[in-house]
């Protein structure tokens, strides 16, 4: 049995990685998928370098499987770092935006709609209905807007 595995080891690797590819898609959160792909990488070199042993077959694999996944932690790392701006007010994420007033403003306050909601404006200056604004500022569940010259 050893001996046929040793023979196929590409078909071993290229087998063994699909499968706990497989088995990440079912759900474990991340936990196989780097050592997925490092099966595919070892899969990759025994077809690159036939004569490759078993013994630094097993070594390359456990060295990728940790490698890939510092590589991860470290994009994810720095991904979090460049959104983490205002971490628990997602909604500044909607400065910048633009939209048209669903209304008149009465009183400052008017409506516009974003994604698939509705939102409650403030601007200090009376605009009609149908005005482009840009969201300048956020307080609480009230945008403040500005009507955007053309």
């Amino acid at each position: 049995m050893i001996e046929m595995l040793a023979s196929q080891a590409v078909w071993f690797w290229l087998c063994f990685g699909g499968i706990l590819l497989i088995l990440e898609m079912l759900g474990t959160g991340g936990y196989l998928l780097w050592s997925g792909v490092a099966a595919l990488i070892v899969a990759l070199l025994t077809w690159i370098i036939p004569g490759l042993s078993p013994e630094w077959q097993g070594i390359i694999f456990a060295v990728m499987t940790v490698i890939c996944a510092v590589l991860w932690r470290n994009f994810q790392r720095r991904r979090q770092r460049d959104d983490s701006s205002s971490p628990n007010q997602a909604n500044h994420k909607l400065i910048g935006l633009r939209a048209a007033l669903l209304t008149e403003t009465e009183e400052g306050y008017s409506r516009i709609r974003l994604a698939d909601g509705s939102w409650r404006v403030y601007s200090q200056s009376p605009l009609p209905a149908g005005t482009e604004v840009e969201v300048i500022a956020v307080d609480g569940i009230t945008l403040t807007v500005r009507a955007v010259s053309r």
